[in-house]
């Protein structure tokens, strides 16, 4: 009798650690992560890692804007990577979802967020098409047009860019050239901030020491949809730095908690 009474009970306790496993699954709280232009998912760790330490489960996929890939697929090509991604966080049991950024990171979250329904996007120190270029990008835009105009956009052309006011030549197709750098294309801030889906929250962490805090809310942030958890975040940082800053990561660690 008493050797079926203790077998009852581990079988009881067994069922209670199954039914809190599976409840502390489904609990669990996904973050992707973007590096930003030339970057590497390290560019990101400091939020990453500190996230990690709050119990979220985090992935920092390399994106095709990398130092290493070199722009290899154009901006809208950019979802089906973060698709997989989410994929992976659900398999991990994430059922809260945010996609967050830096730089260019940022605006292709954004971007993201106007395509597929998440909980969250976290726009840090973002950076990328404004929708504003100068004359001489104008100029590479007009070369990369021509060449699409002609059916030549899948050929291989080295272009001018510029990242954070730096010149660069990309060694690129002018269609994927064009998803990244044309105002009338997929990745302006303003437009995509605009376009997210609705119930889709926002955090904008931005420095004081950043070119964008110039902008200020009204030049993206406030164009998004209204949502009682949107909120906007300025830190003594500049665009390189937020990542890392303390009071960044304190604030996005409390506002990816507070849901």
């Amino acid at each position: 009798m008493g050797s079926t009474l203790r077998g009852t009970a581990c079988f009881l306790l067994m069922l209670l650690f199954v039914a809190a496993s599976v409840c502390g699954a489904a609990d669990k709280t996904g973050v992707v992560l973007l590096h930003g232009k030339d970057g590497v998912p390290s560019n990101v760790s400091g939020v990453a890692d500190a996230l990690k330490k709050n119990g979220f489960v985090v992935i920092t996929p390399e994106m095709p804007f990398s130092r290493n890939r070199q722009f290899d697929k154009s901006y809208e090509d950019c979802v089906p990577e973060i698709d997989r991604a989410v994929a992976l966080l659900r398999n991990q049991g994430a059922k809260t979802i945010f996609i967050g950024g830096h730089s260019l990171g940022a605006s292709i979250a954004l971007y993201y967020g106007t395509k597929t329904i998440v909980d969250g996007i976290l726009a840090i120190a973002p950076g990328g098409n404004t929708g504003q270029l100068g004359d001489r990008m104008q100029v590479e835009l007009e070369r990369a047009r021509k060449m699409a105009a002609e059916g030549k956009g899948d050929e291989i052309g080295v272009f001018d860019d510029y990242n954070q006011g730096m010149r660069r030549t990309r060694r690129t197709t002018a269609r994927i050239y064009l998803s990244y750098q044309d105002p009338d294309g997929p990745s302006v801030i303003p437009k995509n901030a605009a376009a997210l889906k609705p119930g889709t929250a926002l955090l904008w962490v931005v420095g004081t020491k950043d070119p964008m805090y110039r902008r200020g809310a009204s030049f993206a942030f406030d164009k998004a949809p209204p949502n009682p958890r949107n909120k906007y975040v300025v830190v003594e940082a500049g665009h390189m730095e937020t990542p890392f800053d303390t009071g960044a990561i304190r604030e996005i660690v409390a506002w990816v908690k507070s849901f």
